[in-house]
């Protein structure tokens, strides 16, 4: 579970004041860049950007078979989430609830938002155009913009069924064929926004544990995964969910679609296969064993797959 818990990494300080804000310190520069721990990956139009531990963010011009680190990333802390809006404008999110910007693919990056004195993670961004974005992170943070993230507002969420409160870490981001946006939460909670992010309501999916990472299907389903092998298939509207039986215990941590094959990765190498668009599905284990911990559809030979080792199926130089 290291990655799990790297995702929340310092969680048990979160919204513990600090004597004095912490001042940002620059990712360094290290030959050893494409074996730090990566948590996401988006496309940038053709260049792959990379992001993890260490603020280190890995750029590839040629599908995933070789990378190289980015000239200037302002933080050093866990990266946890990227989106591209197109070939130039992107944002990554991460630990001290950081939000990073770049204009140049991912070469550069400058700080947009950083609450040093308060430790309140953000785990996922989407962007749906070079203006409209949303984050969300611990504690059912939830963060817009419609200015390319020049200002940042918090969204008030309501409690959940049967919660006095609104606590909820949100670990995932993923949009539907109609721009509905949806968070992958704890208690087997999706929410699902259907105004860039301003307001949402739960759908509860009957599963009582976190679900890490989640998916459209080519039909309008949706697909989510969890924790101890978690998959579960709902309809588009998420009123009716149907639990896919795994012959493993560890948990879902990201999913890639394209076309009918689909692809659920985890921790200990697992992968979940299927050919038919979501309807059967096949696990298997890498022979490395290695924690995945994000999948990138549309990679030449299939999804491009990174670990809490790095880069994963690295072509040599």
């Amino acid at each position: 579970m290291g990655y799990l818990k790297t995702i929340l990494g310092l969680a048990v300080f979160a919204a513990m004041p600090l004597a004095s804000a912490l001042q940002a310190v620059p990712a360094e520069p290290s030959a050893h860049a494409v074996q730090a721990m990566l948590l996401a990956a988006a496309w940038a139009k053709e260049r792959v950007v990379a992001v993890g531990d260490h603020g280190v963010v890995l750029v590839s011009d040629d599908h995933g078979r070789s990378y190289s680190q980015a000239r200037a990333v302002p933080v050093s802390s866990t990266l946890t989430g990227v989106s591209f809006a197109d070939a130039s404008h992107g944002w990554a999110v991460g630990h001290w609830g950081a939000i990073l910007a770049s204009d140049d693919g991912g070469e550069s990056w400058r700080v947009q938002r950083l609450a040093s004195d308060q430790d309140r993670p953000l785990f996922a961004v989407h962007f749906f155009d070079s203006r409209r974005g949303v984050a969300v992170g611990l504690w059912s943070l939830v963060l817009t913009t419609d200015d390319g993230g020049v200002t940042w507002t918090e969204r008030t969420l309501s409690p959940p069924p049967g919660s006095s409160r609104a606590d909820l870490n949100l670990m995932s981001l993923f949009v539907d064929g109609h721009h509905r946006l949806y968070a992958t939460a704890e208690r087997g909670q999706l929410l699902r926004s259907d105004d860039q992010g301003q307001t949402w309501r739960y759908l509860d999916t009957g599963y009582e544990g976190t679900l890490w990472t989640g998916a459209v299907l080519p039909d309008g389903g949706l697909l989510v995964g969890g924790q101890r092998g978690t998959l579960l298939r709902g309809s588009a509207d998420g009123r009716s969910w149907q639990r896919i039986a795994l012959d493993s215990r560890s948990s879902i941590t990201a999913i890639a679609v394209e076309g009918g094959q689909v692809l659920a990765v985890g921790l200990d190498g697992l992968q979940v296969r299927s050919g038919d668009g979501g309807r059967t599905f096949a696990a298997s284990r890498s022979e490395e064993g290695a924690s995945l911990t994000a999948a990138l559809p549309g990679g030449r030979d299939g999804p491009l797959l990174f670990s809490r080792h790095g880069v994963v199926g690295l072509a040599s130089p």
